[in-house]
């Protein structure tokens, strides 16, 4: 399979992605968004189909649902609220599906959505391969590289800081790596690599950290287009937002 026949096997997808983003505006929550439906989809619940045909103000309720559902999932307890929209699109296709279903999958759900952000989803949601893709529907082009290379699914390999989340904690209530490790890895399975801590003297507590996730899906799906996200482990908050590497000093 090409490049190019992932382009056409998930048009629909992107099509989804581009209604998402007109009336919503955020691309990583409708990257998000697009990847939870076609989840659905490909376990015979076909919901995705439905959107580019549906009006502005039901798009942003799918969208709104779909985001709701991946941003409970981050919670020690994931109470997924009524999804109204997003259970009635699913019935069109003949199945029911209620919001618990998403809580007591919360690990399948994150591989799911997970696996295709990091492989057809990095195409699917590529805008210079969709204009490279409307240029030789049109004959602007011959045959491109880029679209006629042959398909992976292998996730693509990316610098650990590009999978990477910066953490803080509450003054006098920090967590250990471990309990860090294992909270995501109980919810979502084996999705993280390491936690950093900050190194500290004398005794002190640290006061941020870092957590490496495998793979750079998890990071979109744990910050799902926020800036900063508030978490509780064991009763005790922490902060996470996208990791910034430092700026490294050039010599003159």
């Amino acid at each position: 399979m090409t490049v190019r026949e992932v382009l056409y096997m998930y048009f629909l997808a992107r099509q989804a992605y581009d209604r998402f983003v007109s009336v919503c505006g955020n691309p990583e929550q409708a990257r998000n968004a697009v990847a939870l439906l076609v989840w659905l989809d490909m376990g015979t619940i076909s919901a995705i189909h439905h959107i580019p045909g549906i009006d502005a103000g039901a798009v942003g309720i799918v969208a709104e649902e779909a985001n709701t559902i991946l941003e409970c999932l981050r919670y020690p307890k994931p109470m997924v609220p009524p999804i109204p929209l997003i259970s009635a699109l699913c019935m069109q296709g003949g199945v029911c599906i209620e919001p618990r279903f998403f809580a007591f999958h919360q690990d399948l759900v994150v591989r799911g959505v997970s696996h295709f952000l990091d492989g057809a989803g990095k195409f699917v949601f590529d805008d210079r391969l969709q204009v490279l893709l409307r240029k030789y529907e049109t004959g602007l082009v011959g045959n491109p590289p880029e679209l006629m290379a042959p398909y992976s699914s292998m996730p693509l390999d990316v610098p650990e800081d590009c999978r990477s989340i910066f953490i803080t904690f509450s003054k006098g209530m920090p967590l250990l790596r471990e309990e860090i490790f294992d909270y995501f890895r109980k919810k979502w399975g084996d999705c993280v690599v390491r936690v950093l801590m900050e190194k500290t003297t004398g005794g002190s507590m640290p006061m941020y950290g870092r957590i490496i996730f495998k793979t750079e899906a998890v990071v979109q799906l744990v910050l799902n287009g926020e800036r900063l996200v508030k978490i509780s482990i064991d009763q005790r908050q922490i902060w996470l937002r996208k990791y910034v590497p430092k700026p490294t000093s050039v010599a003159d």
